[in-house]
């Protein structure tokens, strides 16, 4: 990418000269001093560093310029590198003017003119602009490009999967004229969306899931064969599990087909989470716990399908969708759960395309000014209420049961009675949903007096009941009625342990029917289904797997 630039611009030649010249001084070994005359030419030069892929970590005008003054240029250059850092350069009489453009434009900071000596009133100030730009990172570079039709499912998989991966990306309607601009240069038609662009310049047309990860520079490999943990899932309960392993030295994969983050990853806000009185979204708390079990060099693998589990000996083996396998000491299934799906008339043909499960974040603009329906009473449905409620003009959340009460916190609820557009109905069922492409109306059955209505709704959010991603599992371990893994004492009948079991113990609390195999979070039978329980039992899981581990 080369060295990332300082950008100044200002009419007089003789300032441009003279802050050029102590830029150069304290910054050029590092990074590219560049200046303009006017607002116009600094324009131009931004467009071409961007069309080149280049970096801008500072942009320095002047207030006052002919045509176009500093603040409005400020305003345009954000466009082009919204994470630059950037300051004016004032007169004194202008300082009302700069403080304003700091208070409305997101200026950072203002320098007076003259800034003599720069050891006390230029370089403290770039000094810090800098540390900001390098703290927050240059993720214009990172920008993936997407290309798609708004109602097509497989352009919202691919949004869904970036957004959720917090992977950076720009979304652009094939009808656009960006969009169109980028089909063209990459010699592709309508036909052929979702195209996605990526920060290279490469363009793929139609791509898989795993391929976009791969564009993303996201790992779909493992590094190695053998591992002292495997974790199979990357939600709370295997993000806990992954740092907690990563830190007390063992080996650790963490395998994910989807996104890092679970359910939970998409929460508008958790707001009972211990330590986090102001409330923190999902997105961020994922965020922060993967960064957590990268310092621990635990290794995250992505988009990778595990389809199943053997013993081979000592050792405990997946199997992946394309037939690879990794191996371990110990596996830890903390797949969690699924929503599960509406089976109601319609539904399934235009899921992606207006019906949506888990409250898919990157929707919320395009709700704004519309009726949004949700169907669901738990925690999760009724956080996606208030998060879409910014949103939408109405907000209507559909309950099966007689009230709230009995599956949603009583802080949610207390909040959603204060947000004058969200409507809470109860004893209400989706039973039909029509559309041409894409969701245009549902059908509500409401069984407090039998009618039924057909309304109009263009977005459809699912959040009823989970069910256990375990049916790859077969009879490699013990499972109960639904799907759930069963662990520890409830592996106990009348005393006895499990078939097959070969210890001359019983198996520990979080450990299956299989030795060295394990479960936490949602999946497991009986545990609490709160963020806090899966990543407790992610990290006892790994208390357990040194036991495990000193005893073979």
């Amino acid at each position: 990418m080369g060295q990332p630039a300082i950008l100044t611009v200002d009419d007089d030649p003789s300032v441009s000269r003279a802050i050029a010249r102590d830029l150069r001084r304290r910054y050029g070994d590092k990074y590219r001093i560049i200046r303009a005359s006017s607002a116009g030419d600094a324009l131009d030069v931004l467009k071409e560093l961007k069309l080149r892929g280049g970096r801008v970590a500072v942009m320095l005008a002047d207030y006052r310029m002919p045509q176009m003054n500093g603040i409005d240029f400020l305003e345009q250059a954000m466009d082009l590198f919204p994470h630059a850092r950037r300051a004016l350069l004032t007169a004194y009489a202008d300082t009302d003017a700069a403080i304003q453009a700091i208070n409305v434009v997101d200026v950072d900071h203002y320098l007076l003119k003259p800034w003599d000596p720069p050891e006390e009133k230029l370089y403290p100030v770039l000094d810090a602009l800098l540390d900001a730009w390098q703290a927050t990172g240059d993720q214009e570079q990172l920008d993936i490009r997407v290309v798609g039709h708004r109602w097509s499912e497989p352009s919202f998989q691919i949004r869904d999967f970036l957004a959720r991966n917090l992977v950076p990306y720009r979304y652009f309607g094939a009808d656009e004229p960006e969009g169109r601009r980028l089909l063209e240069a990459a010699g592709a038609g309508p036909e052929s969306v979702p195209l996605v662009v990526t920060a290279d310049g490469r363009a793929l047309s139609q791509p898989t899931v795993q391929e976009v990860a791969e564009a993303a520079g996201l790992s779909t490999n493992p590094g190695r064969d053998f591992y002292d943990l495997i974790i199979v899932g990357g939600g709370p309960a295997g993000l806990g599990a992954a740092v907690y392993g990563g830190s007390e030295g063992l080996k650790t994969l963490l395998i994910e087909r989807q996104a890092v983050g679970g359910q939970a990853g998409q929460s508008s806000r958790i707001e009972n989470y211990l330590g986090f009185p102001d409330g923190i979204s999902g997105a961020q708390l994922t965020d922060r716990a993967r960064r957590q079990a990268d310092k621990f060099a635990a290794e995250t693998l992505n988009t990778r399908e595990v389809v199943g589990l053997r013993a081979d000996g000592s050792a405990r083996t997946l199997t992946f969708a394309d037939g690879g396998e990794v191996s371990a000491h110990a596996i830890l299934l903390a797949t969690g759960v699924s929503y599960r799906p509406l089976l109601a008339d319609g539904v399934a043909g235009l899921t992606g395309s207006g019906v949506f499960y888990g409250s898919a974040a990157t929707e919320g603009p395009a709700c704004s000014g519309t009726d949004v329906y949700i169907v669901g009473g738990a925690n999760s449905a009724g956080q996606a209420a208030l998060f879409f409620a910014k949103y939408a003009r109405r907000v209507t959340l559909l309950v099966r049961g007689d009230s709230l009460e009995s599956s949603m916190s009583y802080y949610l609820i207390q909040q959603l009675a204060r947000v004058e557009n969200i409507e809470v109905r109860t004893r209400c069922e989706v039973i039909g949903a029509l559309g041409d492409g894409h969701l245009q109306a549902i059908t509500i059955c409401d069984s407090k007096d039998g009618t039924k209505a057909t309304v109009e709704c263009g977005y459809l959010f699912v959040f009823i009941g989970a069910e256990p991603r375990t049916d790859w599992l077969g009879d490699a371990v013990a499972r109960d009625g639904k799907g759930f893994i069963r662990t520890g004492s409830d592996l106990l009948a009348n005393g006895d342990r499990p078939r097959g079991w070969d210890r001359d113990r019983d198996p520990f609390y979080l450990e299956s029917s299989v030795p060295g195999i394990f479960a936490a979070g949602d999946v497991r039978a009986n545990s609490i289904k709160r963020v806090a329980s899966a990543v407790g039992e992610g990290a006892m899981a790994v208390a357990l797997v040194h036991r495990y581990l000193e005893a073979q």
